[in-house]
C-alpha cells in the first residue's frame, strides 16, 4: 500500500430480446422528455433501426474505459439519440458495487498496491535501454473501470500553457491554450471555488493536501531560500515556482475518471458497458470503420457503430489496435501477414514519456511516514480509512511540488519536482527501510523519441516498446541539473533540523561523470506514455489522426487519449488527457469549440538568469 501500507451496470450486447425490450423502454421515457413530434419521430426511427437491426448495434464504440473513455462515455450519452457501447479490458473498480472492499484502488495512500498488480494493470516492459545500462524498465498501465486514473498518483497537473500553442504550431490548429483552457474548466470542480483559470461545476473533483506536514513546509520554505518564487496556482496563472498541488482526491477517496463520468452516466438507458472485454480488431468496409471484434468469457463477438467507433485505449493499446486492424506502416503490417487497410507510417512512432530520478535524504526526526508503514500503524490507519475516509490514508502524500527552468534562455519551466516525505524503492514493490524525504525530479521535455511495434498479430502479446531513453546529449545534461539543483535546495536552512546524510545519490556521487552513471541507473519512466498516434496536418506523414481526432486515411474512426498529443505536456498527463476527451466530445458532437481569449500567462521578467 503506497508510502503507508506497502507490504451496477454491464449490458453485454448479448441478448437481442432484451435489448429491443430496453429500446420500448427507452421510447416510453424519451417520449416523455422530449415533447415534439418531431423529437419523437427521430426518436422512433432511432428505436425502429435498433430494434430491426443488428442487436449488438450502436451509434458509437468506445474502446477503452479509461481516463478518455469515461469522459466520452458521459458525454456522448447526454444526447438521449446516441447509444453507445463502452468496451473495458479489465474488470469494474468496484467490489460487490463498494469501494472500500476495493480499497487497493481507493484508498489514496494504497496506490502502489495496483503499480505492482497485474489484475487491474498491463504490466509492460520496454525494450533493453542501451543508453540506461541495458535495463529493462517496468511500465504501469490501468486496467480497470478508470483506467491509469485508478492507478496514478492523483497529481492533478494541467502543464503549461506554452504546451498547447506548441501543438498548434506542431498542426494541431484549434487545439492551442485558449481552446483547452475552457475544457480543463469545463471537467472540473477545485474545492478552492472557480476563478479565471478553475473550474467550479465540472465532474472531476479537485482538492489539496490535508496533512500541513512539517516536511513539505520544509520543502516550500527551502525552494524559496534557495531563490525561487512560491506560486499558489501551478495550474492557473503561474507555474513556475513552488507551492501546495492539486489532487484528484474527493472527500478523502481517490476521484478517478470512473467515480466522476461513468458511475454517474450508468443509469441512462442508451448507454452499455461491458468490462473484462479485449477488442481484437477494428471491422472495416473497404477503409470505412463499422465496428469491433473483441473477445469476452473465451467467446468472440462483434459489435457495430452506426457513426464511429473511437479508440480510447492510451498511448499503447490504441495504435497496437490500429495496427493489429491493418492501419499502420505497411511493411511492417505485411511482414506479420496482416492485410493493410492504410499505410499510416507515422502509427506507433513519436513514442514520449517522461523519467524521474528519486533524491533521498535521511531524516533525523521520527516524522516521516516511515512509522506508518509498520503492521500495527497499517491497521490502525487501514480502519480509519474505512470507517470515516479520513486520516493518513486518505491521501497520497505528494502534496507539493513545483517547476522550475533548467537553465537561463528556457523560456518557461522544463523540470518537475514531486515533494514526497518518505522514501520509495522500486516503485514501492520493496519496503523503505529508514526514514527519509524524497524528491521525484526529471525533465518535462526531453528530446529521446521512441516508438512501439507489433510483436506478433496475437493480441494478447504486448507491443515491443522502445522509448529510446537518455539517448540525447541534451537529455543527459538535464539530468545532470536535476541532480545540482536538488542538492542545492535540500542545503538549505530551512531543511537543517531535519537533514541526515544523502541515501541517493549519495555523497560518493559528486562528478558528471558519476551522476550521469547514477542517473543510468536509477531514473525510471514516471508513468507518462504518450504522443504514439500523433495529431496533425494532412501534410504531414507522421500524422495518424487530423485536428478533428479522426483517423487519416479511414472513415469513422477516430482516436481520442493521450496517443494524439503531437509532443508531450510539460506535467503530468491525466488531467490533460480528461481535457482531450473533453473537447473531443464537442467535436463529435459536432458544437464549436468553446475559447477564452487574452487569458494572462506568467513570463519571467527575465530569460538572462536561471531563476
Amino acid at each position: 500500500m503506497s508510502y503507508l501500507m506497502k507490504g451496477v451496470k454491464c449490458c453485454s450486447p448479448v441478448n437481442q430480446m432484451h435489448k429491443i425490450t430496453g429500446t420500448l423502454f427507452k421510447a416510453h421515457i424519451l417520449k416523455n422528455i422530449l415533447g415534439t413530434n418531431e423529437q419523437q419521430c427521430k426518436i422512433s426511427r432511432t428505436l425502429s433501426q435498433l430494434s430491426s437491426g443488428k442487436a449488438n448495434s450502436y451509434t458509437y464504440v468506445i474502446v477503452g474505459a479509461g481516463s478518455a473513455g469515461c469522459v466520452l462515455a458521459n458525454r456522448l450519452t447526454e444526447d438521449p439519440l446516441s447509444t453507445v457501447l463502452l468496451l473495458e479490458a479489465g474488470p469494474k473498480d468496484t467490489l460487490l458495487g463498494s469501494k472500500r472492499l476495493l480499497w487497493k484502488i481507493h484508498m489514496p495512500a494504497a496506490l502502489t498496491y495496483n503499480l505492482c498488480d497485474e489484475k487491474y494493470n498491463w504490466y509492460y516492459h520496454t525494450t533493453s535501454q542501451k543508453h540506461m545500462d541495458n535495463r529493462i524498465m517496468y511500465w504501469p498501465r490501468g486496467r480497470v473501470w478508470g483506467g491509469s486514473s485508478s492507478l496514478n498518483a492523483m497529481v492533478y497537473i494541467r502543464g503549461h500553457a506554452e504546451d498547447y500553442n506548441r501543438w498548434s504550431r506542431e498542426g494541431a490548429i484549434g487545439w492551442d491554450y485558449e481552446h483547452c483552457l475552457p475544457y480543463f474548466k469545463k471537467a472540473q470542480t477545485h474545492e478552492l471555488g472557480p476563478d479565471q483559470y478553475r473550474g467550479g461545476d465540472g465532474p472531476l473533483y479537485v482538492s489539496r493536501g490535508k496533512t500541513n506536514h512539517p516536511l513539505h513546509h520544509a520543502f516550500l520554505e527551502a525552494t524559496q531560500q534557495a531563490g525561487y518564487p512560491f506560486t499558489d496556482d501551478m495550474n492557473g496563472y503561474q507555474q513556475e515556482g513552488f507551492g501546495w498541488m492539486d489532487m484528484t482526491v474527493h472527500q478523502g477517496k481517490r476521484w478517478s475518471t470512473a467515480s466522476a463520468y461513468l458511475r454517474p452516466a450508468l443509469s441512462r438507458p442508451n448507454l452499455s458497458v461491458s468490462e473484462k472485454t479485449l477488442v481484437t480488431k477494428i471491422l472495416f468496409e473497404g477503409t470505412k470503420s463499422i465496428g469491433v471484434e473483441y473477445v469476452k468469457n473465451g467467446q468472440k463477438e462483434k459489435a457495430f457503430a452506426s457513426k464511429e467507433v473511437i479508440l480510447s485505449g492510451g498511448a499503447i493499446n490504441s495504435p497496437q489496435l490500429l495496427m493489429l486492424s491493418g492501419i499502420g506502416n505497411a511493411d511492417d503490417l505485411k511482414k506479420l501477414g496482416i492485410p493493410v487497410v492504410c499505410h499510416l507510417p507515422g502509427v506507433g512512432q513519436n513514442l514520449q514519456d517522461h523519467l524521474e530520478v528519486y533524491v533521498q535524504q535521511k531524516c533525523t526526526k521520527p516524522i516521516t511516514l516511515y512509522n506508518a508503514q509498520k503492521p500495527v500503524n497499517m491497521v490502525r490507519i487501514g480502519l480509519e480509512w474505512l470507517w470515516k475516509f479520513t486520516g493518513e490514508g486518505a491521501t497520497a502524500h505528494l502534496e507539493s511540488g513545483g517547476f522550475i527552468r533548467s537553465e537561463p534562455g528556457v523560456p518557461h519551466p522544463d523540470i518537475q519536482y514531486h515533494f514526497l516525505p518518505s522514501q520509495v524503492i522500486d516503485h514501492g514493490r520493496v519496503a523503505s527501510a529508514v526514514e527519509a524525504y524524497q524528491v521525484h525530479v526529471g525533465p518535462m521535455r526531453s528530446t529521446s523519441v521512441g516508438w512501439l511495434k507489433l510483436k506478433s498479430t496475437d493480441p494478447n502479446d504486448h507491443p515491443i516498446i522502445e522509448p529510446n531513453y537518455m539517448s540525447t546529449e541534451r537529455d543527459i545534461w538535464e539530468f545532470r541539473q536535476c541532480v545540482k539543483l536538488t542538492r542545492e535546495i535540500f542545503a538549505q536552512k530551512a531543511f537543517e533540523k531535519f537533514r541526515g546524510p544523502e541515501i541517493q545519490p549519495g555523497n560518493h556521487v559528486q562528478s558528471d561523470k558519476e551522476i550521469d552513471a547514477f542517473i543510468r541507473q536509477k531514473a525510471d519512466s514516471a508513468y507518462h506514455p504518450s504522443c504514439t498516434c500523433k495529431m496533425g496536418q494532412l501534410s504531414d506523414s507522421t500524422a495518424v489522426v487530423d485536428p478533428q481526432t479522426k483517423v487519416i486515411g479511414v472513415e469513422n474512426l477516430r482516436v481520442v487519449d493521450a496517443s494524439i498529443m503531437p509532443s508531450v505536456v510539460s506535467g503530468n498527463l491525466n488531467a490533460p488527457t480528461i481535457m482531450i476527451a473533453e473537447k473531443a466530445a464537442d467535436i463529435i458532437k459536432g458544437l464549436p469549440s468553446l475559447q477564452e481569449k487574452n487569458v494572462p500567462v506568467y513570463k519571467p521578467k527575465t530569460l538572462e538568469t536561471q531563476r
